[in-house]
């Protein structure tokens, strides 16, 4: 069988990550009520998230930005309510959304089955994932994946076509054997579609807006769309077949 390199996002491929964020946006707009009874929870979440997405352009998938976009929707609606800005409670918003960050993390159904009968045929696999270095390698360490990945790990802020050509590049990768396996349309499946490489797509449990994009990338290379992490091997074992 062909060696092939097969990369792996991490949030919500390999991982679960939406769901602890939704529950701590939860709280966020179970405080916010209390604090501003006249806007509804849908409000908030909606200003949140757009102030979040909006901050990405910028600080990328840095951790910092998460727990500010509470804080800058906390400012936005003292703004438009006539509410006094109070200190303490921009202090305990922001540091509401930094305990998404002490969740433990916990792996999808099949993960460690999975990269072992892939490591096991002999394929190199290679962790691309999206955020800070401390936050990711904390859940890297608490997955112990460097017992498959060992230090093919890739973490950048910015995760998108240019970072995961620059990954390619350093690995040296064939586009003909080299796949990128993940949940997000934004940065897993649309920079591989439009590097050539071979591409799987197995959508989250709960996905955030931001990675939610149409693909306008004709694929030159394959590309699969399956339901369950557990899938990857056979779909790529078939495909070298």
């Amino acid at each position: 069988m062909e060696k092939q390199n097969i990369l792996f996002n991490l949030d919500d491929t390999l991982a679960y990550c939406n769901r602890y964020f939704n529950q701590v946006i939860g709280n966020y707009t179970d405080i916010m009520t209390g604090w501003f009874p006249s806007l509804t929870k849908k409000e908030i979440r909606q200003k949140q998230l757009e102030l979040d997405i909006e901050a990405i352009s910028v600080h990328g998938l840095d951790s910092e930005r998460f727990p500010e976009s509470f804080v800058r929707a906390y400012r936005y609606f003292c703004d438009q309510t006539g509410k006094e800005k109070k200190q303490d409670e921009m202090d305990y918003v922001k540091e509401l959304g930094f305990k998404v960050f002490e969740i433990p993390v916990e792996p999808i159904p099949y993960m460690n089955e999975t990269l072992q009968e892939l490591k096991d045929a002999g394929h190199e696999l290679y962790l691309h994932t999206g955020g800070d270095e401390a936050n990711q390698r904390r859940k890297i360490s608490q997955l112990e994946l460097t017992i498959f990945f060992e230090n093919r790990v890739f973490i950048t802020e910015h995760k998108d076509t240019t970072a995961l050509s620059d990954i390619l590049k350093t690995i040296h990768a064939d586009p003909d054997v080299t796949w990128m396996v993940g949940n997000s349309i934004r940065t897993d499946i649309v920079p591989a579609l439009e590097l050539n490489i071979n591409a799987i797509h197995i959508p989250a449990e709960i996905e955030w807006k931001y990675n939610e994009v149409d693909i306008n990338v004709e694929p030159k290379s394959a590309f699969y769309q399956i339901d369950s992490l557990q899938e990857v091997p056979d779909i790529i074992n078939q495909h070298i077949q």
